[in-house]
C-alpha cells in the first residue's frame, strides 16, 4: 500500500474526492487506469459555511438539469453532505451512462442514507461497468451497519481486480462493528490474502486485518498474526511484504516487536 493509499484510507471512504469529467475522459479514453486512484483526499471542510451552502443549492439545481449539469451536481455532492440530496441522487443510480451512475454511487457514499442501500447492493451484484460496481464496493463502506458484509465477501471472491482492490476497507468498515461481523470478514480477508494475484489487494487485505484486529478473540488474534508474519517473510512483492511489517508494527505487542527484532538481526529483515 502506497503511502498516499495508506493516507486516503486513515482519512476514510468519504474524504476522497471526484471529478466526473476526469472519469469521463478516463472511460472515454477506455484507458486501463482505475479513475479512483487518481483522486486526492480532500482536507475537511465545513459544510454548513455559507459558500458551501451555496454550492449545495446550486448542485441541486444541476442535478435536474442536463447530462453535464448533472455530472457538476454530482461533483458539489461527491465532496458535500445534503439531505436533500437524497431523492434526486437515487434516481441516477439508474441512468444508461455508467459516468453518471458511478458519480451517483459515490455521491451516496457522501451522503449515505438507509434508502440506498439496497440500489446500491443491486449494483454491487449486477451492474455490467466495473467502475460503477468499484464505486459501489468503495461507498458502502460508509454503511458499516447495514447488511454488506456478505455481498462485500462474494465481490472480493468474484469481481475483477479493481473491484476487489476496494472490497477490504469496507469490510474493515463492517467488521469493525462487531466480533459477530469481524470473524467472517477476517477469515474472507486471509483467504484473499494467499490466494488474490493481485499484490495491491493482497495489500489492502493486510491493512484490513490490521484494522480488524482488536475486534478477534486472542486465540484468532494469534492465527492472524502468524498469517502477517508468512507474508512478511514470503510474498513474492516486495509492497505487501512492506504492509505486512507495518501492520504487525502497530500491533505493539512486544512478542511481536522481538519477533521482528530477531528477524532483523539475523538477516531476514532490513
Amino acid at each position: 500500500m502506497t503511502e498516499d493509499r495508506s493516507q486516503q484510507r486513515d482519512r476514510g471512504p468519504a474524504s476522497l474526492a471526484l471529478d466526473p469529467d476526469l472519469l469521463a475522459r478516463e472511460l472515454a479514453a477506455e484507458e486501463n487506469l482505475d479513475p479512483l486512484d487518481a483522486f486526492e483526499p480532500n482536507q475537511a471542510v465545513d459544510d454548513a459555511s455559507p459558500s458551501i451552502a451555496f454550492a449545495c443549492d446550486q448542485g441541486l439545481l444541476a442535478l435536474r438539469g442536463t447530462h453535464d449539469q448533472r455530472l457538476q451536481g454530482l461533483q458539489v455532492f461527491c465532496e458535500h453532505r445534503d439531505p436533500r440530496a437524497l431523492p434526486l441522487l437515487l434516481p441516477l443510480l439508474q441512468r444508461p451512462c455508467p459516468v453518471e451512475r458511478m458519480s451517483a454511487v459515490y455521491a451516496l457514499g457522501r451522503n449515505p442514507s438507509p434508502p440506498a442501500v439496497e440500489p446500491l447492493l443491486q449494483l454491487l451484484r449486477t451492474d455490467s461497468n466495473a467502475y460503477v460496481r468499484k464505486a459501489t464496493a468503495w461507498s458502502l463502506g460508509n454503511y458499516p451497519d447495514a447488511p454488506i458484509l456478505n455481498p462485500l465477501i462474494h465481490a472480493l471472491q468474484t469481481d475483477v481486480a479493481a473491484v476487489r482492490l476496494w472490497c477490504p476497507g469496507s469490510l474493515a468498515e463492517s467488521g469493525g462493528r462487531s466480533p459477530a461481523k469481524a470473524d467472517p470478514a477476517v477469515s474472507q480477508l486471509v483467504a484473499s490474502l494467499q490466494i488474490d494475484s493481485e499484490p495491491v489487494v493482497r495489500s489492502n487485505c493486510i491493512w484490513a486485518l490490521g484494522r480488524l484486529m482488536d475486534q478477534l478473540v486472542e486465540p484468532r488474534q494469534l492465527e492472524i498474526i502468524e498469517v502477517l508474519m508468512e507474508s512478511l517473510l514470503h510474498d513474492g512483492e516486495r509492497s505487501v511484504q512492506d504492509e505486512a511489517r507495518t501492520a504487525l508494527e502497530q500491533l505493539e505487542n512486544p512478542v511481536v516487536v522481538e519477533r521482528l527484532e530477531a528477524l532483523m538481526n539475523d538477516g531476514f529483515l532490513i
